[in-house]
């Protein structure tokens, strides 16, 4: 039999959810056992559980407590998330094209020179690496992907901005990003994809999910131009690579 894993903490969020807590900090083993739980709930459902929202180190789980209690909630949570996550299937890989720099990075040059590096060296690193998507949230479809290469890892900007643009490509701290839609920023802009991560009317509304593996590779901003269109009709420009 395999050994069970620490156990997480269980605490109260509100009076109808429950926070599964497997770390305080940003790890990507904690990641895998709260996509792992998450998983196992939705195969085998707990009655009462009405959502289940998963971070970068905790699973929120909401219930009806007209149909279950935090306590024996906990007593059926405990014993799935203790489990070792089963071995990692094959995972949805997908490509996506992002112009880099100038109008669309305008924290590229700045970032080169923050890490005594050239532009096209930011370049190669970022889209070099091979992403997971740890979580989704904030703003729809805004996708928290863990994997950046230690050499990019740097804090994030003192004055954030009020407004960056919906498909911006960014770094902060230990983590990078795809913003979907026009929103507040604190992180470093190094491009932006033409892809729609999230578009309410088209099927499916949200493109990448926890788990999901990302690429990025460059493209010239006429190319943009033109994928953008597509994207606004309600193509999915974003290659799926087959494993």
């Amino acid at each position: 039999m395999a050994a069970t894993l620490p156990p997480p903490r269980l605490l109260p969020s509100g009076d109808s959810a429950v926070t599964v807590e497997f770390s305080r900090t940003i790890d990507d083993d904690a990641n895998q056992r709260v996509l792992a739980l998450d998983k196992a709930l939705a195969a085998s459902p707990i009655e009462g559980i009405t959502e289940t929202v998963p971070t970068y180190r905790s699973l929120l789980v909401h219930y009806d407590p007209g149909k279950i209690g935090f306590d024996a909630l906990g007593e059926k949570l405990l014993p799935i998330a203790i489990q070792p996550p089963p071995p990692v299937t094959k995972a949805r890989r997908w490509r996506i094209p992002v112009a880099y720099g100038g109008e669309h990075g305008i924290d590229l040059e700045d970032v080169a020179r923050a890490l005594n590096t050239t532009p096209d060296d930011i370049v190669a690193r970022h889209a070099g690496g091979d992403y997971k998507v740890a979580m989704i949230g904030f703003t729809p479809g805004w996708s928290y992907l863990s994997g950046l290469d230690k050499s990019l890892h740097m804090s994030r900007r003192q004055s954030p901005r009020l407004l960056t643009p919906a498909g911006t490509i960014s770094i902060g701290g230990v983590q990078a990003g795809i913003q979907c839609l026009a929103a507040p920023s604190g992180w470093h802009l190094l491009g932006r994809t033409p892809v729609r991560t999230y578009q309410l009317h088209r099927n499916p509304t949200f493109l990448t999910e926890p788990g999901d593996r990302v690429t990025f590779f460059a493209i010239d901003h006429k190319a943009f131009e033109e994928l953008d269109r597509a994207a606004e009709a309600g193509e999915i420009i974003a290659e799926q690579v087959l494993a």
